[in-house]
């Protein structure tokens, strides 16, 4: 029973997200569900054949979630088995005779064995290898001639340096989770390590706290503290203090970002950095479907420079990306230009190529490795299920904001569901978040919008853009024409409008 239940944990059709109703949900409120969402998908009201032919493939979806919960026998079966418990023939997998509460309480405590191997499993291992080539000798050759030197007629290419990094999470509360880290580098025939652990607590919707303890070879003991605070529904920011502890004393460090929104796809960060490296920078990032663009200038000791990079993303299933920069500054002008692709998977491949003055040449070869739980093909097809959801929802939810307006009522103003990048450490990393307004706004009645206990990936009109990673709903609504914001976990309850998500009228 215990191998049939973790099959149902990479069941993606979730009965229950999908009727948007608790696990405990009455035969009444599975009715009410039903029938709403029944005059939303019904084929009828679609004269379009490709929209009438998405409306049937919903409509049945619904009416098969219904029919399943709505049977104690069934239901009692499907909190057990999933659907696969369902499909197989002759129910070989459970005594026919035994109750729905004796197949509940069996239930109940493979959930508690579930939970427990979730919290020991759950680790999100990342890692990266960076190897560096030299290769100026390719392109600036002294003009002497050593044919008389065995291999003297063949350019000198030598691997200078090369990168090695690992990290791994484990949840150790819903608010509490440990990063441990650690890296090994060298470069020139000079090496060192490190090693870092981090205890990180979520405080509030707004923001998180973060300590880390680390030591290397090279630069000591490290202690740091780390805060993150949102501002405002655009504007947040980031404070971190660290002291590093060496054979030459005791070297303090604090570095403060500021960072906006700019418009949908657009960031800017103001940072200011004092210790070993005073520096100030600013920096615009824009990030889109097709590309990503950023310009930085730095003012800061040792090092002043500017620096503008581009890459371009094909829409293909390998996720190549082709990408340039250049970076100018007192020590010299770097231009760097290089691609990557996906080769498995778990894997990505990537290339490139530096050219400086006076720095000379080198190739970089990285490989990133990050764990999957479902295929790119499952994906793209939930991504298309919600894409057709979301079609058929334009005219309720025109009328049922017609209706929320005349009243005064809750309006779903912006809404993402995703993995947000907030750290401004990791603002290289792609958020990947999709747009959820359409969809909420359709569950909206009576000015309340209220989601249970469960993943929203399964909420008609959504889907997993970051499978097996945390996810949060951001959502930004007015009720009673005050803004209000908040963002939830992915499996947390919710319940708006709430007096705490008002945004105060001074941000």
């Amino acid at each position: 029973m215990a191998a049939a239940l973790e099959e149902d944990e990479i069941d993606n059709d979730d009965y229950y997200s999908l009727l948007n109703v608790r696990r405990e949900a009455t035969q009444d409120e599975l009715k009410a569900s039903y029938r709403r969402l029944c005059m939303l998908y019904h084929p009828d009201k679609h004269r379009d054949p490709e929209l009438k032919r998405q409306a049937e493939q919903l409509f049945n979806l619904v009416h098969q979630a219904y029919e399943v919960l709505s049977d104690p026998q069934s239901r009692a079966i499907y909190d057990i088995y999933g659907k696969r418990g369902l499909d197989v023939d002759g129910w070989e997998v459970v005594e026919r005779k035994r109750t729905p509460a004796e197949i509940r309480d069996e239930f109940e405590r493979l959930q508690r064995e579930r939970e427990e191997r979730r919290l020991q499993q759950r680790t999100n291992p990342k890692g990266t290898i960076s190897v560096g080539v030299d290769a100026t000798d390719l392109f600036d050759r002294y003009d002497e001639d050593y044919d008389d030197v065995p291999g003297g007629g063949l350019p000198h290419i030598e691997i200078n340096k090369m990168h090695i990094s690992q990290s791994i999470e484990a949840p150790l509360t819903t608010s509490d989770t440990a990063v441990l880290s650690g890296s090994l580098s060298t470069h020139n025939g000079n090496g060192g390590g490190n090693i870092s652990l981090a205890l990180r607590r979520v405080t509030s919707a707004k923001g998180w706290g973060e300590v880390e303890f680390g030591a290397g070879d090279t630069h000591g003991p490290l202690f740091g503290l780390k805060i993150f605070r949102n501002l405002t529904a655009r504007c947040f920011m980031t404070a971190q203090c660290g002291m590093q502890f060496s054979s030459r004393g005791v070297r303090p460090g604090l570095t403060t970002v500021l960072a906006r929104h700019l418009d949908k796809n657009t960031m800017g960060y103001l940072q200011w950095r004092w210790g070993t490296q005073s520096s100030m920078n600013t920096s615009i990032v824009r990030d889109t479907k097709t590309s990503h663009f950023t310009f930085a200038a730095q003012l800061g000791i040792p090092h002043s420079f500017l620096m503008m990079s581009y890459q371009y993303k094909f829409q293909d299933d390998d996720q190549t990306k082709i990408k340039g920069s250049v970076k100018s500054g007192f020590f010299g002008t770097v231009v760097e230009y290089g691609a990557e692709t996906k080769i498995s998977r778990h894997s990505v491949l990537g290339a490139t190529v530096s050219v400086g003055v006076p720095q000379g040449v080198s190739l970089k070869i990285k490989d990133l490795e990050k764990q999957r739980e479902s295929s790119a093909s499952d994906m793209a097809r939930k991504k298309q299920e919600a894409e057709s959801a979301v079609l058929l929802m334009q005219e309720s939810v025109r009328r049922i904001i017609e209706a929320e307006e005349s009243r005064m009522g809750l309006i779903i103003l912006n809404a993402w569901y995703g993995k947000f990048v907030t750290d401004s450490s990791r603002k290289n990393e792609r958020a990947r978040v999709i747009d959820v307004t359409v969809p909420l706004q359709c569950l909206v009645k009576d000015s309340k919008l209220m989601l249970t206990e469960a993943s929203k990936a399964g909420l008609p009109g959504f889907y997993d853009p970051c499978v097996g990673e945390e996810k949060s709903l951001k959502i930004l609504y007015q009720f009673r024409g005050v803004m209000h914001q908040v963002l939830s976990g992915d499996t947390e309850p919710l319940r708006i409008p709430k007096q705490s998500h008002r945004i105060d009228n001074d941000t």
